[in-house]
């Protein structure tokens, strides 16, 4: 059975309806949450089977709110991305991955857009990434891709919405597992909140079947990618060169 780590940036933002995916396929996950007292973020030296970053609410990496721990978790990914483990960013993980691959993060102001994406790509996810498919972010800045990256999706603005790094890292400027109750609690958490939420979140209760149907394909192409389904030698740490 594989292990993830799973970086929160908030308590309300966590892996909602991918989750259930997980566990279906017996692949375990284990929450870090150095926004807490507590709490801290995964070191190079865990033993995991791969690497989550999920969203941040309103915090940001382009300098206008930065998360707290940005300099820590672009040197994790980085060091993921170096071992050739898989990385998966969501919303502000999508900016850090960005970031530790050599590419950088824009300033934007916080937004909770709900729209749909259009792949780019063919083929893109194994080919199981939808034509088309909702888009549902709750985010402050966005990723500025390394020229390395590949845009698997767009947003309706032409901006990338998926992409992908070298053979098994994945950037979701979107959330593929997003709950309501998650945009209601962020809204709840933080005393920032974008401006007139409740439009989004009427029209996000509409689509939450659309959502999720989406992500059926969407994680088993995740899963296909980052090779999260396939059984690894366990390696004592000490052993490890």
């Amino acid at each position: 059975m594989n292990c993830l780590n799973v970086v929160q940036h908030t308590s309300a933002d966590y892996l909602g309806l991918m989750e259930d995916h997980l566990e279906g396929r017996r692949i375990r996950f284990r929450y870090f949450r150095p926004f807490t007292e507590q709490g801290s973020i995964p070191q190079p030296t865990d033993y995991c089977d791969g690497l989550f970053l999920l969203g941040g609410g309103p915090w940001g990496s382009a300098g206008g709110r930065n998360v707290p721990t940005l300099e820590q978790e672009v040197d994790l990914t980085r060091n993921m991305l170096d071992q050739g483990k898989p990385v998966v960013g969501i919303g502000l993980g999508a900016q850090i991955l960005a970031i530790a691959a050599g590419g950088s993060s824009e300033q934007s102001a916080l937004e909770f857009e709900i729209g749909y994406a259009r792949c780019v790509q063919p083929g893109a996810l194994d080919g199981f990434l939808p034509e088309r498919f909702p888009l549902v972010s709750y985010m402050r800045d966005r990723p500025v891709l390394p020229p390395e990256a590949q845009v698997l999706a767009q947003d309706e603005s032409g901006r990338p919405a998926v992409f992908q790094l070298g053979k098994n890292a994945l950037g979701f400027v979107g959330h593929p597992g997003f709950k309501t109750a998650m945009a209601e609690d962020l809204i709840m958490e933080f005393e920032e909140s974008p401006e007139d939420p409740a439009p989004g979140l009427q029209r996000m209760q509409l689509m939450m079947r659309e959502l999720e149907d989406a992500l059926v394909p969407i994680m088993t192409g995740v899963i296909k990618i980052t090779g999260l389904m396939q059984s690894r030698r366990r390696i004592p740490l000490e052993l490890k060169s």
